[in-house]
């Protein structure tokens, strides 16, 4: 059984949540509900959650300030929202879930899912992560959390040439020649990256504009990357690629 807390500062948001937890989550037990930061420390140093549900904005402190008072973290954390654009970029980036009220059923138990398989790891690393993401000023500045082999290893997302896809992992090739093999698909990053100017060209290529040496037309035709990579762009995607570009030839 997984012990949760769930901490938020809106009472009908508490009961609700434990209600859908009660009610389709069988392997988990709500230990707490706390309605404040102070609360919610107390109950994680009596109660030794396996997650916490961790509502962002409260009265007068955040989850981050409760985060930050914390000696140590051994425990998943999965952040309760309104939506944010700019918030939910940084949880993306740093591989931290979160769910948004209304609280759906699926990504609940989704959510949960990856705590019991201990999918993600690094729990402290990623929050950490997730802080310099926020105080970064912008999606240009954040730091990619990505899952390897030997655990997780933080890049810069400017860095990144183009992601190629593996079957259902993908390769991410980077600006110093390096590259990295990750057990994610690239719908996945097409969906974190998609903002921050990088477009999928190709079922298999997901490139980053800002590092396009030149184009070249042809049916679809094809891009040469900075790394003097040649990659084609398909035909169905060409013309939406040129408009991103702002190619009027």
């Amino acid at each position: 059984m997984l012990k949760a807390i769930i901490i938020d500062d809106e009472l009908k948001s508490r009961e609700s949540l434990r209600i859908l937890i009660e009610d389709f989550c069988e392997n988990v037990t709500v230990a707490a509900s706390c309605q404040n930061v102070n609360e919610g420390i107390e109950a994680i140093g009596k109660f030794k959650p396996d997650v916490i549900f961790l509502d962002i904005q409260m009265q007068r402190e955040t989850g981050f300030d409760l985060l930050n008072r914390l000696n140590e973290i051994n425990f998943e954390v999965i952040f309760t929202t309104a939506y944010s654009e700019y918030a939910i970029k940084a949880f993306k980036f740093s591989a931290i879930d979160y769910l948004l009220k209304p609280i759906d059923i699926e990504e609940l138990k989704a959510g949960l899912v990856k705590v019991e398989k201990k999918v993600n790891g690094n729990i402290s690393g990623r929050l950490k992560q997730m802080m310099d993401n926020l105080k970064g000023g912008s999606v240009e500045n954040f730091k990619l959390a990505l899952p390897t082999n030997e655990g997780l290893l933080f890049i810069k997302v400017n860095d990144i040439v183009y992601c190629e896809a593996s079957s259902n992992y993908t390769q991410i090739f980077m600006y110093d020649g390096k590259k990295h093999l990750v057990s994610r698909t690239l719908k996945e990053y097409e969906d974190i990256l998609g903002e921050s100017n990088f477009f999928r060209i190709h079922h298999s290529y997901l490139i980053n504009l800002n590092l396009v040496k030149k184009y070249v037309r042809g049916e679809g035709g094809y891009v040469v990357m900075n790394n003097d990579t040649s990659l084609d762009v398909s035909k169905r995607k060409k013309e939406a690629f040129l408009d991103r570009i702002g190619y009027k030839g």
